[in-house]
């Protein structure tokens, strides 16, 4: 047995009373001299869940759908259009859901919740296999959407905002890995399963990896609870005013409808981007293949913002990254609408992973700090509807455009413009905000 003893400091423990380190006196099971190393071997099971259901949330993303795209438009006769609103439609109504049942993360067990909603997936995924008309499409769209894109990473973002204190940021950024991983590892194998395959047959593939694989792999780290024995009782932190926000007290405060538009904007734009790669490839004469990389791209630059992210927040607060977010989008969609060598897609496709490998960790961070743990699940689905929301208006708004002849190159100028002006506002949110921090603070 190796002991050490590690200080008592306030950044040690988290909002179960636990240590997000080994805890402080003798500790019987190994440790590492890296505290980091330390962090991640005494929390490897609870930091797994959350990147398990981040990586498994591959399914029900746009990126992965519009894998199919082409096929699905082939098979019942569909422009981009049409195409765009079926998606926005059930989208929307994905998002809607996420509002009304969101909060049972607060109120079921993540241990009961969690697997029910993987074999709802499952059967998503086999209904996408087997659907034949296109309101049956539409169906199982709304499920794909509702499970993956929304409650797989809501719950994770909320599991690592309530199990984690001192290393908030840290667990979140190690959790959202889940996304890159699978942007870069799922897309590749997806091709060469659909040329081996076929589309149909790909779904049935990703239907038994959700219940063959997924599902027990869940149970298994779910099935010791957060609090090990010997740990203090579960004790909740406040928010903002020393309060555990509701959910409506949250809207009625004047800083979430603030946050609106910067909640909407990265999902809409990378949404958008992903959606009509196909356009992309036809207007600038590339090639899907030519074009492939820029999933590499994408997840490296995700991971590398993902981690400072979460790093900058333990030091200097999470508020303060806001003005930081949606600066790299901004450069990357004014790229493409000039853009004439393949190479710069794969700098759009890094600028969008940064920013949106930065939102993945600051508002899993953000979200407890401003508003408590308590009511933690309620306050992130709104959050999450709204971003589920940005990933349904983007693809009917701009596949309408495109049938009226304004192709996305241009459409993404103004995207730009957008983000800059978000940019600016971000920083008025800022100055207010701290400004409530610190009278509540005196």
């Amino acid at each position: 047995m190796i002991a050490c003893r590690v200080p008592f400091t306030a950044q040690t423990w988290n909002s179960a009373g636990q240590s997000d380190l080994p805890r402080a006196g003798l500790v019987r099971s190994k440790t590492w001299p890296d505290p980091m190393l330390n962090f991640f071997h005494t929390n490897i099971r609870w930091l797994g869940v959350g990147f398990l259901l981040t990586f498994a949330s591959a399914f029900g993303q746009t990126w992965f759908i519009s894998l199919f795209a082409d096929f699905i438009k082939a098979e019942y006769a569909l422009t981009d259009g049409s195409w765009g609103g079926l998606y926005t439609g059930a989208t929307l109504s994905a998002a809607a859901l996420m509002f009304l049942r969101g909060s049972v993360a607060d109120t079921v067990g993540l241990s009961r919740l969690t697997p029910v909603m993987t074999i709802i997936f499952a059967c998503a995924a086999l209904g996408m296999a087997a659907v034949q008309s296109v309101w049956m499409l539409g169906i199982v769209l709304f499920l794909l959407r509702f499970c993956g894109q929304g409650m797989f990473t809501h719950i994770a973002m909320t599991a690592m905002g309530r199990w984690f204190e001192a290393r908030r940021g840290q667990a979140v950024s190690i959790a959202a890995l889940g996304h890159p991983a699978g942007e870069i590892v799922i897309p590749l194998l997806a091709v060469l399963m659909i040329g081996a395959l076929g589309w149909r047959q790909t779904w049935i593939a990703v239907a038994a990896v959700l219940l063959l694989v997924v599902t027990p792999a869940l149970l298994v780290l779910l099935s010791e609870g957060r609090s090990p024995a010997g740990h203090a009782d579960q004790t909740p932190r406040p928010g903002l005013m020393g309060r555990q926000w509701r959910r409506s007290d949250a809207v009625r405060h004047w800083l979430l409808p603030a946050l609106l538009p910067i909640l909407l904007t990265p999902g809409f734009i990378s949404t958008v981007i992903y959606f009509h790669q196909a356009h992309v490839a036809a207007v600038k004469g590339w090639s899907l293949v030519e074009m492939a990389p820029g999933y590499t791209a994408f997840g490296i630059s995700s991971v590398i913002a993902a981690f400072a992210t979460g790093w900058a927040a333990d030091q200097v607060g999470p508020q303060r990254l806001l003005p930081v977010l949606l600066i790299p989008m901004g450069f990357g969609v004014a790229l493409l609408g000039s853009a004439s060598h393949v190479a710069t897609w794969y700098v759009v496709l890094g600028s969008l992973g940064m920013t949106l490998g930065i939102a993945s960790s600051l508002w899993g961070v953000l979200f407890p700090v401003l508003y408590g743990t308590v009511h933690l699940g309620a306050i992130r689905s709104l959050a999450t509807t709204i971003m589920v929301i940005s990933t349904a208006i983007g693809p009917g708004i701009t596949g309408v455009l495109i049938d009226h002849g304004v192709d996305l190159p241009v459409q993404s100028r103004f995207m730009s413009l957008w983000c800059f002006a978000m940019v600016g506002f971000c920083w008025l949110i800022l100055r207010r905000l701290n400004g409530d921090l610190a009278e509540a603070r005196s």
